[in-house]
C-alpha cells in the first residue's frame, strides 16, 4: 500500500456516555471518550497505514490536551491544531437497545473551532502534497465562522489539486434543512466524492430517493439511482456513495451501501448487525474505508465493499473511533464473518 497525506477537518469532541444501555437519568457516572466525524475518519485512516492530518482549534486546557492526545494515540497528526478560545464542544450519547433508539445531548455552543477565523489556519502549508481532503456537513452547520472556515480551506484544498470528499451528515439539531441547503449547495462546487444517506441528500440537497422508509426496513434502490444520476449531473461529482441502513431496531440493523460512477449503479454486499454494540461513527468508518480504498488504488466496487465491512465492524466497537486494521476489514470483506477466536 502506498502512503498518501489525508487532511481533514471539523470539531473533535468529549463524548459523555451512560455505562452500558443506562439512561441518562440513571446515571451517576459517565464514560469518557472524545470523537466527532472528521476526527474518527482520521483515526481509520491513520489506522490504515496514511498520514491522516487533522485540523481543528482546541482550548490550551487541559480538557483540549486530553482531545489532542486521544488522536495522537491512535497516529493522527496534530501539528495543525491551532490552540485556543474557551471550550471544547461536548455530547452526551445514550445507547439504545432493541426498541429504545439512542440518543444524544449537544452541548457545543460557543466551542473554538465554532469561534474560529480562517486567518489561523495556514492553508497552503496544510495542503502542500496532500492527496485527499475530507470534510462533512456537520463542520459548516456549527457556525457561521465555520462555515466561512470550511470554504476557506475547500478552496486551498482545489488550489493545491487535493481530491476532496464530504459526507453530507445533516444534524437537525444544528440547522434548517433552508439553511443546510443553502450553504451546502454552494460548497458542493469543491467535491468529487459525495457521501451520505437517503435522509443527507435529501435535507442537505433537496434529493429524495423515492419511496425508501429506513424506519420501515424498506430500501427503493431505483429511487437512489435516480437521485444520484440528478446530483452528478448538477455537481459533476466523480463519486455519488450512501450508506443503506434498515433500523429494526436499536439493536439489529441491514447495513450496506450503494455508488454511482457515472455509468453503473452498484450495491454492496448486506450486512446483519446484530447486537449492535456503538452505532455512533459507523457512517465515519464506512467514509473512511471508501476513502482508503480509492487512495490504495481499488476501483469504486471494491472501495465500498471495503467501506461497509469496516463500518460493520464499527458497529462491534465502543466509542466513536473505529480501531480496525486493513487485514481484519479484508478478513470480513473476504468473507469470514464467523467471529472465531484468531490464534
Amino acid at each position: 500500500m502506498s502512503k498518501k497525506k489525508v487532511v481533514t477537518m471539523g470539531e473533535i469532541m468529549l463524548r459523555l456516555s451512560p455505562p452500558g444501555n443506562l439512561r441518562f437519568v440513571q446515571a451517576d457516572t459517565f464514560e469518557v471518550v472524545y470523537g466527532g466525524g472528521e476526527a474518527n475518519v482520521a483515526v481509520s485512516l491513520a489506522n490504515y497505514g496514511h498520514d491522516a492530518y487533522y485540523v481543528t482549534k482546541l482550548p490550551n486546557h487541559e480538557i483540549g490536551q486530553a482531545a489532542v492526545n486521544s488522536l495522537r494515540r491512535f497516529g493522527v497528526n496534530t501539528d495543525y491544531i491551532v490552540r485556543g478560545g474557551d471550550r471544547v464542544g461536548i455530547y452526551f450519547s445514550e445507547t439504545g437497545a432493541s426498541v429504545r433508539p439512542s440518543k444524544v445531548v449537544y452541548d457545543r455552543a460557543n466551542s473554538a473551532i465554532a469561534e474560529a477565523d480562517p486567518s489561523e489556519f495556514d492553508f497552503d502549508k496544510i495542503f502542500e502534497g496532500a492527496s485527499w481532503f475530507h470534510w462533512s456537513g456537520i463542520t459548516p452547520a456549527i457556525s457561521e465562522k465555520a462555515a466561512e472556515l470550511t470554504e476557506a480551506a475547500l478552496k486551498a484544498a482545489k488550489k493545491h489539486g487535493v481530491t476532496v470528499s464530504v459526507d453530507l451528515n445533516y444534524r437537525a439539531k444544528l440547522w434548517s434543512p433552508e439553511r443546510a441547503r443553502e450553504v451546502m449547495t454552494n460548497l458542493m462546487q469543491y467535491v468529487d466524492v459525495c457521501i451520505g444517506n437517503e435522509e443527507d441528500a435529501d435535507l442537505c440537497l433537496g434529493f429524495k430517493p423515492g419511496k425508501s422508509d429506513v424506519t420501515a426496513g424498506k430500501i427503493d434502490l431505483q429511487g437512489y439511482e435516480d437521485i444520484f444520476k440528478q446530483m452528478m449531473d448538477k455537481f459533476n461529482f466523480k463519486y455519488v456513495v450512501s450508506s443503506l441502513r434498515e433500523s429494526r431496531s436499536a439493536s439489529d440493523n441491514g447495513w450496506s451501501a450503494c455508488c454511482y460512477d457515472g455509468k453503473e449503479f452498484y450495491r454492496s454486499t448486506i450486512y446483519d448487525l446484530k447486537p449492535i454494540v456503538d452505532r455512533v461513527g459507523g457512517g465515519d468508518s464506512f467514509a473512511s474505508g471508501v476513502i482508503h480504498g480509492l487512495l490504495d488504488g481499488m476501483n469504486i466496487k471494491d472501495a465500498l465493499e471495503f467501506g461497509v465491512a469496516a463500518s460493520a465492524l464499527k458497529h462491534t466497537i465502543k466509542g466513536d473511533y473505529n480501531m480496525m486494521s486493513v487485514d481484519e476489514v479484508m478478513t470480513l470483506v473476504q468473507g469470514d464473518a464467523s467471529g472465531r477466536v484468531q490464534r
